[in-house]
């Protein structure tokens, strides 16, 4: 008898050890970020021939980043695993620590696959247990206002405040270079980043954003379009979580329809764009219980492995093929617009949207009506068109002094090269326009916006160790994106050049005066454009400050790279000494 109570308490213990904190809780809490890295811990461990719990980098929070790999042939070294002809499947989870079902699902999902040997021999699964791991430590039941569970959760922003699904380009957080590490060392095909949505009323539990069809490669698009995402819509209906675009409402209510999302570089999803992986951004409804939440990531966690595992050449192949293309490819968008003229009808599974007066002010309020659901036909607007188009260079010229573009370019697997000598080269550089900018940050910057340029053919000294950027290489979007000024989330519009914004040098009127004179004397041509001006403009005819300001302007006396952008466009093949 003591025997076998002894037997029952240890197989009570094991059993207790391999459930997780979500299980445990009876489905109503989720995991912290220690009770995750401990489970993963064990998990690892215990099947140290199929998993592997690496650490990449630091975060913001003084801890470095966790990656489980699980590979069927107990392979961890992801170059090794390309040869072997390997998909890579990264699933990211607590970007927003509010949002925690992909956490839990995660544990849940490494569990089984490992306790009942279903690690598929193709496909190797990478989780980041939880990205956010300043945000995850500062828990509560309330900054989700809007959220049906779990009992407590990780805040949105992480340690300084930013919210890192917008942070993938600027790179101000340590979360998001060790992010770019593991992105760019494992090179996913298919990328996953779990949220929690906040919106509109409807009966779904999961809707989808993919990565956006018309900025994605041609290639790539055709098959997420054409087989991955219906085949996404009707397996998850048949195991019981039918699947609806993102609820991006054009008015207050779904019913006069919605549009596509359009995410940029700096998003996690369109960042993997830029690498030519496939994004996926599963967003649970926040008013569906906690359980049905984390079920429907669950199960679509394992519907995207089987997909990949059935597709698994296909997916491989078109990667390749969609990275020579891109390495080749001459014209580039930089930014893009929705065509509201073209629409999809959808149908839609919403409530009925009424209102009753509000018993805050009085005044009618809206709320949907559970107990009046419908069925019908909606608007869907998701053709986006380029806005701007650029023809790339053959390469991109980089004074070696912005480091921090360089330290990017290279975490992002860009081949550069350098300078062996100091060089006078011909270029084509930009200088600053017109540009929209706000008052108030966003993410810790001023994000500049509506950049216009004008570009002037010069011979720009460069110096020995200067790096040259040919744009021959399948990370061509992410260079050109981030190094185009007019690039949506270019690092021009991350403030990372606005030093150039400002004018160093300047002059007094009354001595600058006699300088002047002297010009116009020496140069006729100068004399003549200053002559035109005032016949073309009346006010400036009138002002001795403007006319002034003109030939100084105009002359040698005023410093070039105001307004320049530092960076140089090779537009013409020439021959440079390289290190």
């Amino acid at each position: 008898m003591r025997i076998s109570l002894l037997f029952f308490v240890l197989f009570f213990t094991a059993a207790q050890a391999q459930q997780t904190p979500y299980e445990r809780s009876n489905q109503k809490e989720t995991a912290t970020y220690e009770e995750a890295i401990a489970f993963y811990g064990q998990l690892a461990k215990k099947y140290p021939k199929q998993a592997k719990l690496f650490t990449y980098g630091q975060t913001d929070f003084g801890k470095p980043l966790h990656l489980l790999v699980l590979s069927k042939q107990g392979i961890f070294d992801p170059v090794t695993l390309r040869k072997n002809d390997k998909r890579i499947f990264l699933i990211n989870n607590g970007i927003h620590p509010g949002e925690p079902e992909g956490i839990d699902a995660s544990m849940l999902l490494a569990r089984e696959l490992l306790q009942k040997d279903q690690i598929p021999a193709n496909v190797v699964i990478c989780i980041i247990p939880i990205y956010n791991i300043d945000g995850s430590h500062n828990r509560s039941g309330t900054s989700r206002a809007n959220q049906n569970g779990p009992v407590a959760y990780g805040f949105r922003g992480n340690s300084k405040n930013y919210d890192l699904n917008r942070d993938f380009i600027k790179s101000d957080s340590k979360n998001s270079q060790a992010f770019q590490l593991i992105f760019n060392t494992w090179q996913p095909e298919i990328f996953v980043d779990t949220h929690t949505s906040n919106g509109a009323d409807y009966q779904y539990t999961m809707t989808l954003i993919p990565t956006q069809k018309d900025k994605l490669n041609p290639i790539l698009s055709a098959y997420l379009t054409k087989r991955m995402v219906p085949d996404l819509y009707s397996q998850m209906k048949s195991k019981g979580f039918e699947l609806i675009p993102y609820v991006n409402s054009i008015n207050e209510t779904p019913d006069a329809g919605i549009t596509g999302f359009i995410e940029s570089p700096r998003y996690s999803t369109g960042y993997a764009a830029l690498h030519n992986s496939i994004g996926f951004m599963p967003e649970t409804h926040m008013l569906k219980s906690f359980d049905k939440r984390v079920e429907s990531t669950l199960k679509l966690l394992e519907t995207y492995i089987g997909i990949i595992v059935r597709d698994a050449k296909t997916i491989g192949a078109q990667k390749k093929q969609a990275d020579e293309q891109v390495a080749k490819q001459a014209v580039f968008p930089l930014d893009w617009k929705l065509n509201r003229t073209v629409y999809d009808s959808i149908e839609f599974k919403g409530y009925a949207a009424k209102y009753k007066p509000s018993d805050i002010s009085g005044i009618d309020r809206l709320y949907y009506d559970r107990s009046a659901p419908y069925t019908k036909k909606i608007k869907y607007w998701d053709q986006f068109e380029p806005s701007i188009s650029i023809t790339k260079p053959i390469a991109y010229i980089i004074p070696k002094a912005w480091d921090k573009v360089i330290a990017l370019l290279k975490l992002n697997n860009v081949k550069l090269s350098q300078l062996a000598e100091d060089e006078k080269i011909d270029l084509d550089m930009y200088y600053i326009g017109e540009m929209k900018t706000p008052t108030r940050p966003f993410e810790g910057h001023y994000l500049h916006s509506g950049v216009n340029v004008g570009t002037v053919k010069q011979k720009v000294q460069y110096y020995a160790g200067d790096y040259v950027v040919y744009a021959n290489q399948p990370g061509n979007r992410y260079l050109i994106e981030t190094l185009e000024p007019q690039a949506i989330d270019s690092f021009f519009n991350w403030n990372f050049f606005d030093s150039i914004l400002g004018q160093k040098e300047g002059y007094s009127s009354y001595v600058f005066e006699d300088t002047a004179a002297e010009l116009l004397k020496k140069d006729p041509a100068l004399a003549e454009k200053l002559a035109a001006e005032k016949v073309k403009n009346p006010e400036f005819a009138k002002s001795a400050r403007m006319q002034l300001e003109f030939v100084y302007k105009n002359s040698d006396y005023y410093e070039k790279t105001f307004m320049r952008y530092p960076i140089g466009r090779l537009m013409q093949d020439t021959k440079l000494m390289l290190k």
